[in-house]
């Protein structure tokens, strides 16, 4: 599996080793054969070596695990790196298939089918490698570089300070691959839309201001250098020159690549045009059926899709209309919407005070729901959960609201990220949703408790499934509903809000993609049926633009796991234990919905057996 297209998730740091032993013995007595390997077992050790294999020729996934070995280093963005990948997946894939399947343990079993699944998938993605943009407003080495040195670069002793100007200095290299990967799409009419642009460039610009750069304050990853730097114990010369080392990396190496970068989006950036869907680009139509597929993990195609969406929202719709009777409101839905898009009451002022408010109050939310967890589930995770603001230097392009998991070694908790750029975008009555969402019992529990798993390969751990994650993050939401929570209606509304949200992000991706809208269409779409801010729409709509399909994971996810919760509780009645049913969903590690359904379906009839 490649790593780099599974950046984001942080794998495990160290590998099983799984050797034969012999035993020596004297003449005439026979040598004892050497120990047989059952085929469950040759079966893990082949996923261990496929997924380290794959770890270890990532330096950046390596520090995810918290590996030090190439901790100087930044990955291969070359298209002979991309070439080396698809070659060890087909290799890998050779290896798999000469495991006996019918001899393996059912855990095992599973195992097989998944990564036999995920290899032929990587295989196949390789057509599709350039149907993406590199840098865009959500995500890009542009971005991705300063936030991975901020956020996982450790700088624990004088070693990693040096590693880490090592990485500053090895900026120029990955900017330059960058630089020819946006060259090649451009050759092949895959360009991002022009409102793209002016984002990518102030992110670059956010990165290059301040000192050494710039007269002013330090720079975002200077500050960064010298604020870690400042908790070693080392001599102040020895600092000194660590932090003059860092100056000249970031003057000689990260600037001129940066620079460099800045010219060819300008000069790419002429080419563009306003065209939004997938369907622009070579054979779009049958790449768009492909993202859904993978993203969903079902064969439900674009307009299945996109009329459940109209369904979801038009119930959505009538449950809030319950609430404005509930609050006596006096208008139609419409007005409603405004008058929570605009009443002082349901925002938090634009002020630091503001800010610091929301992420206390969002603090206060989980720090309750880790209270009452014991009633839901039979397992919770080890690693923490902390509540940060996203950096000035990246919220202004980033998204609303995330979740970066814990390392697996302990050393840094799991983190919801909330973007307080502008607080007219974070209204109040969404935040105890956001917060289960994106913290406890959403992606946190989800994460955490996977990572921490026992007796299942690395690559399940640590892999993703999106209609599986994100499903688990809307159903989050709905969970805390359940348990007497959302007692103000307009919190409630908050949480319908939220669910109305993904409901309508069935509709514009699928309206975006597949029915050839234009940004304005779908904004336009979202501003009538949701209570929204503007800016917040605006942003979303690009959101689906540059990642096509994402958007349809969430409401997808979740509405195959509450299927499936009733269908348990239809089968089992007074058997029916919630806590058991979401261990079974939670204790198998991210799974394609199909799968769960069958595993689902399996402890059901467990559970029926005389």
């Amino acid at each position: 599996m490649s790593t780099r297209k599974l950046l984001s998730a942080a794998f495990i740091g160290t590998t099983l080793a799984l050797g034969a032993c012999q035993t020596e013995t004297k003449a005439p007595e026979p040598q004892a054969e050497q120990v047989a390997l059952t085929e469950s077992e040759k079966a893990n050790a082949l996923f261990e070596e496929i997924f380290m294999e794959s770890v270890m020729s990532s330096p950046m996934s390596q520090t995810y695990l918290g590996i030090k070995q190439d901790y100087d280093k930044l990955d291969d963005y070359t298209e002979a790196a991309s070439a080396k990948e698809l070659e060890r997946a087909k290799a890998n894939l050779t290896k798999l298939q000469l495991i006996d399947v019918s001899a393996l343990d059912q855990q095992t079993a599973l195992s097989w089918n998944l990564m036999d699944e995920q290899l032929r998938q990587e295989i196949e993605s390789y057509r599709w490698r350039y149907h993406n943009y590199p840098v865009n407003q959500m995500f890009g080495m542009h971005s991705g570089l300063p936030s991975f040195m901020i956020n996982q670069h450790l700088i624990q002793s004088q070693e990693d300070a040096q590693a880490y100007i090592s990485r500053l200095r090895e900026f120029k290299r990955v900017l330059r691959e960058l630089e020819a990967n946006l060259y090649k799409r451009a050759e092949l009419g895959i360009l991002a839309p022009k409102f793209v642009y002016p984002y990518v460039l102030s992110d670059i610009n956010n990165v290059v201001t301040g000192a050494p750069f710039t007269a002013g304050d330090d720079s975002t990853l200077l500050a960064d250098f010298k604020k870690k730097l400042s908790t070693l114990e080392l001599s102040e010369d020895i600092k000194a020159d660590l932090i003059i080392q860092a100056e000249q990396a970031l003057v000689e190496a990260v600037g001129p690549g940066f620079a460099s970068l800045t010219s060819t989006v300008q000069a790419i950036e002429q080419q563009a045009d306003s065209r939004d869907g997938a369907w622009k680009l070579p054979d779009g139509a049958e790449f768009y059926n492909f993202a859904l597929a993978r993203t969903t993990t079902t064969d439900m195609d674009a307009d299945t899709i996109h009329n459940l969406g109209l369904a979801e929202v038009e119930r959505i719709h009538n449950e809030m209309r319950g609430i404005m009777k509930q609050v006596g409101f006096s208008g139609d839905l419409h007005a409603f919407f405004e008058f929570t898009k605009t009443d002082p009451q349901f925002y938090y002022p634009e002020t630091s005070q503001g800010k610091q408010a929301y992420l206390d109050q969002a603090t206060a939310l989980i720090d309750d729901m880790k209270n009452r967890l014991d009633n839901l589930f039979l397992v919770k995770p080890k690693a923490d959960l902390i509540v940060k603001a996203v950096e000035p230097f990246r919220e202004k392009s980033a998204g609303k609201a995330f979740y970066q998991r814990p390392a697996p070694d302990g050393s840094r908790p799991g983190t919801y990220y909330a973007n307080l750029y502008t607080m007219q975008a974070m209204p109040i009555y969404q935040m105890a949703a956001l917060a289960y969402h994106e913290g406890i019992p959403g992606h946190h529990m989800q994460i955490a408790i996977a990572q921490e798993l026992e007796g299942i390969p690395k690559f399940r751990k640590f892999g993703g499934y999106t209609a599986y994650t994100e499903g688990w993050g809307l159903y989050a939401e709905l969970l805390p509903k359940e348990i007497g929570l959302y007692e103000d209606p307009y919190s409630d509304f908050g949480r319908l809000a939220m669910e109305l949200w993904r409901a309508c992000r069935l509709v514009t991706d699928t309206g975006l993609h597949a029915k050839r809208w234009s940004r304005e269409q779908a904004i336009d779409y979202l501003l009538h049926n949701t209570p929204n801010a503007e800016s917040d729409i605006v942003k979303a709509i690009e959101r689906y633009i540059v990642m096509p399909s994402q958007a349809t994971a969430y409401k997808v996810g979740m509405l195959k796991i509450l299927e499936l919760r009733e269908t348990a509780k239809n089968r089992l009645g007074d058997r029916f234990d919630i806590r058991e049913f979401h261990n079974v969903v939670l204790k198998q590690g991210a799974l394609p919905l199909a799968t769960l359904e069958g595993i689902v379906n399996h402890w059901i009839a467990g559970k029926l057996e005389p």
